[in-house]
């Protein structure tokens, strides 16, 4: 191959079409954008305007609070984990902590930790270590005759 023989391959430079040449060229005059006004003037973002009236994104009450910083748990479920222990890539003599769950492929990836969920069934006596659980998943441990510890800090109800 030589330098001058070097070039695009075909179709991956689209040329742009020429604008405002005549009206046989069919981009004439207006150059496809309409007739006057704001939309046919360049630098226009009116996106949510309505003309002057109030938006609607400002005439519906806002309510309730969204936080900046949601925990993100990796959700496992007890039959995930169930599965896990009968494949043999958990112990379930063992104490199962968020790094075993993340190594047997139960939790692809903790990001704040991982929260143990009650879908399914959990037939093995285990002890669990995560960052948190629902209640429903507790429950089907213990009844198991499991234990479950949750690391993850409770918030306490402010004074009034």
């Amino acid at each position: 191959m030589k330098l001058n023989d070097m070039r695009d391959n075909p179709g991956a430079r689209k040329k742009s079409k020429a604008l405002g040449r005549g009206i046989g060229s069919g981009k004439g005059k207006t150059c496809g954008r309409g007739v006057k006004g704001q939309k046919a003037r360049t630098g226009v973002s009116i996106r949510g305007f309505e003309g002057g009236q109030m938006p609607l994104h400002r005439r519906i009450p806002k309510r309730g609070f969204k936080t900046m910083f949601p925990k993100d748990y990796a959700e496992v479920n007890l039959d995930r984990l169930q599965k896990a222990i009968d494949a043999g890539r958990l112990d379930s003599k063992k104490l199962i902590t968020e790094m075993m769950l993340m190594e047997a492929g139960v939790a692809s990836r903790a990001k704040d930790g991982v929260r143990l969920l009650g879908k399914g069934a959990v037939k093995a006596k285990i002890e669990v270590t995560v960052s948190g659980a629902s209640a429903s998943a507790i429950a089907a441990v213990e009844k198991a005759g499991g234990k479950v510890t949750v690391t993850a800090k409770k918030k306490e109800p402010k004074a009034a």
